[in-house]
């Protein structure tokens, strides 16, 4: 839905596509993955730590209203913004420690594309769900789980809850005790899971990038004609509200 330091909208189609009805990204981000496969059908559930990022899903899922999408502002180069949304469009590391920024040509350029963005797809995510805080907050069910967090080496030191703060393995750990179908996402070098290769990425200067993948089926696919006419998964209990 908008602009962010690491999201996958370039590359999110070689990942593989969900076995289940549920869709369950623990770091959350931009949630590139669960807005790519997007459905009505689809239950998503994101779990975000950084509360300044939780706070504008929150807004565009039980918030925001077409009409307020509509008249948000231009961004015009050359101005100061305050506005988080407005900072991480810069698309930068660096946009997590900004407390204002100076609109460049590129940043208002994102920023627009994220308005048209907002207004074509708002409706469809109306009925996600968010979570603001650590990924072992996810419920323990059976979904098709979209793990893609700091990345091990440098390049996930720029977030506000950085690799710097992560036990990788407490998290591979927590990942192979998921139920379900994982996906989970990382860089060349990393080995706290066995990752194989997924796709090499062209940066700037002629230099690239390896992503490395994480997966492994689950079981959805060979029971989904035998539950077609089931209701659909709760991902808290009944009665429960979610809390953010």
């Amino acid at each position: 839905m908008f602009y962010y330091y690491g999201r996958k909208k370039q590359i999110i189609r070689h990942y593989p596509v969900p076995n289940y009805d549920v869709i369950i990204e623990p770091f959350a981000g931009a949630a590139s993955y669960s807005f790519h496969h997007n459905s009505i059908a689809k239950q998503v559930l994101l779990i975000e730590k950084d509360e300044k990022v939780a706070a504008i899903w929150t807004w565009l899922i039980h918030d925001a209203t077409e009409r307020e999408i509509q008249t948000l502002p231009e961004l015009q180069p050359g101005e100061k913004s305050s506005e988080f949304l407005h900072i991480i469009h810069a698309v930068t590391k660096m946009a997590f420690a900004f407390k204002t920024i100076k609109v460049t040509p590129v940043l208002a350029r994102n920023w627009e594309i994220s308005r048209r963005v907002f207004a074509k797809h708002l409706h469809e995510i109306k009925h996600w769900e968010i979570i603001c805080g650590d990924f072992t907050e996810a419920p323990d069910i059976e979904a098709t789980w979209f793990i893609d967090p700091p990345y091990s080496g440098e390049s996930g030191r720029g977030y506000r809850y950085s690799s710097t703060l992560i036990d990788y393995t407490m998290l591979a750990n927590w990942v192979l005790s998921r139920k379900g179908e994982i996906i989970c996402c990382e860089g060349e070098g990393a080995n706290y899971l066995p990752f194989t290769p997924l796709i090499d990425l062209k940066g700037v200067a002629g230099k690239t990038s390896k992503e490395v993948i994480f997966y492994r089926q689950g079981k959805q696919r060979q029971r989904q004609q035998g539950r077609l006419f089931e209701p659909p998964i709760q991902i808290f209990p009944p009665g429960e509200p979610a809390t953010y």
